[in-house]
């Protein structure tokens, strides 16, 4: 980006669209992690069958190497009404390894034809999770966000002052 600067954005509208995109995620993460705190806290225990599971490749912009994610699909019935979803964890936000083996251990526990317990938020019947436990991954995002947001701040200030 030609409009950023080792002291931030260049202009002042820079500096406040930073100022909101830090804030944006921020309040998402925290409000992710909110959600998932809650979904573990409310879930009820149902059968499931796994379909499928994998390790999927990402890469994204703000590392510069490849990330792995796994991925389990399962089905499950909820109040009479069948469901599918491929949540490990009852956050939205997903979380990633640095390398393919450690994401192949937290597939490792699941084959695909077996019965395992997944976990229903019953405010959310279709997006059932494997693992009743939190990730860091929110606070991963809006710890981001905060920086950005703090960095954002500190530019307008600068840009209004100067």
């Amino acid at each position: 980006m030609s409009g950023l600067s080792i002291d931030g954005p260049k202009t002042l509208k820079g500096a406040v669209v930073m100022l909101l995109i830090g804030l944006a995620v921020t309040g998402y993460g925290a409000y992710d992690y909110t959600q998932q705190s809650s979904a573990v806290e409310d879930a009820v225990a149902v059968d499931a069958t796994v379909t499928d599971r994998s390790v999927e490749s990402t890469s994204t912009g703000s590392s510069p190497g490849v990330d792995y994610r796994p991925a389990v699909r399962f089905t499950y019935e909820y109040e009479g009404t069948e469901y599918a979803s491929t949540n490990v964890f009852p956050s939205a936000i997903t979380s990633n390894y640095d390398t393919e083996s450690a994401a192949r251990e937290v597939v490792s526990e699941y084959a695909a034809g077996e019965s395992t317990t997944a976990y229903v938020d019953p405010a959310d019947p279709g997006g059932a999770f494997l693992k009743a436990q939190t990730s860091n991954a929110p606070l991963f995002a809006a710890v981001l966000g905060l920086f950005l947001a703090l960095g954002g701040a500190l530019s307008t200030v600068r840009r209004i002052r100067g």
